[in-house]
């Protein structure tokens, strides 16, 4: 249980500042109407963006640390929460202004954080069955759709559906991780399907993020980021992996996820720090 609420927190820190670094590459480069191979080339020239992705990485696989043994909707709310840690690293590295809202968000967050760590109860998942990891893999493909629309720059409604579409394979993930289940040897991972839905809804989720910030303000992004991928994944671990919360305890870890969710989107503002790029 400490061991997975530690990596939990770590992946947390680890996204908070990754994502920045990311936005400060994505901020820089011109948004297209179609996906740009040269443009994604650019970005991951950039050591912003290479640092975050390696930041990302880290969160990842603690994340996933974190998932052997505690529920979708403890491991996702912490993660959301990241966007706290990025708050307090631009008011104290960056002197950023935090209003009275946001100093009750970041009190709001901690606390939600606390009440989901006291409900949630320590499991490992159950096995998702049949038709789950092909439907998983179908949604890998209907997403990775909206990377080659075309989309105009600046367009508020399509970044609210990139970011959705971003958030739900950010969830995609959160979900195989979960339901993955560990074989004996290693080389027979291969042949679950749900690791390459990890690595596709992975890459897919990236790009989507990156084309969303490039198109829409950061608060409607992340905001919308952050509800798709928190209340998706909890649903699904708790429909059909067997996430639970402690006996007795249920309107405790209703209240935590309520209180985290919302002070994620109350703090959205603070997901990405630089502004998108304009339109050449």
């Amino acid at each position: 249980m400490i061991v997975g609420l530690a990596a939990a927190l770590v992946a947390a820190t680890c996204y908070g500042f990754g994502s920045v670094l990311q936005a400060m590459a994505a901020s820089r480069s011109v948004a297209t109407e179609r996906l740009d191979v040269v443009l994604l080339a650019r970005l991951v020239g950039q050591w912003r963006y290479v640092c975050g992705l390696g930041l990302d990485l880290a969160g990842f696989v603690a994340a996933v640390v974190a998932l052997r043994t505690l529920p979708l909707f403890v491991v996702q709310a912490a993660v959301a929460s990241s966007v706290g840690v990025t708050a307090l690293a631009a008011a104290l590295l960056l002197h950023a202004h935090l209003v009275r809202g946001e100093r009750r968000a970041l009190v709001g967050l901690l606390a939600g954080l606390v009440l989901l760590a006291a409900a949630g109860r320590p499991e490992h998942a159950l096995r998702l069955a049949e038709p789950g990891p092909g439907l998983l893999l179908a949604g890998a493909v209907a997403l990775a759709i909206l990377l080659f629309l075309p989309v105009r720059a600046a367009n508020t409604h399509a970044a609210a559906g990139l970011a959705a579409g971003a958030g739900a394979a950010f969830g995609a993930v959160g979900i195989a991780a979960r339901a993955f289940q560990v074989p004996a040897h290693w080389t027979h991972a291969f042949a679950d399907p749900l690791l390459y839905a990890i690595v596709a809804h992975g890459v897919i989720a990236s790009l989507l993020l990156a084309r969303a910030l490039q198109r829409g303000k950061v608060t409607i992004v992340a905001a919308v980021m952050f509800a798709v991928e928190t209340i998706v994944p909890a649903v699904v671990g708790v429909a059909w992996l067997g996430d639970r919360a402690r006996a007795g305890m249920v309107p405790v870890a209703i209240a935590g996820f309520a209180l985290t969710v919302g002070a994620c989107v109350a703090l959205a503002r603070f997901a990405e720090l630089p502004a998108p790029a304009p339109t050449a």
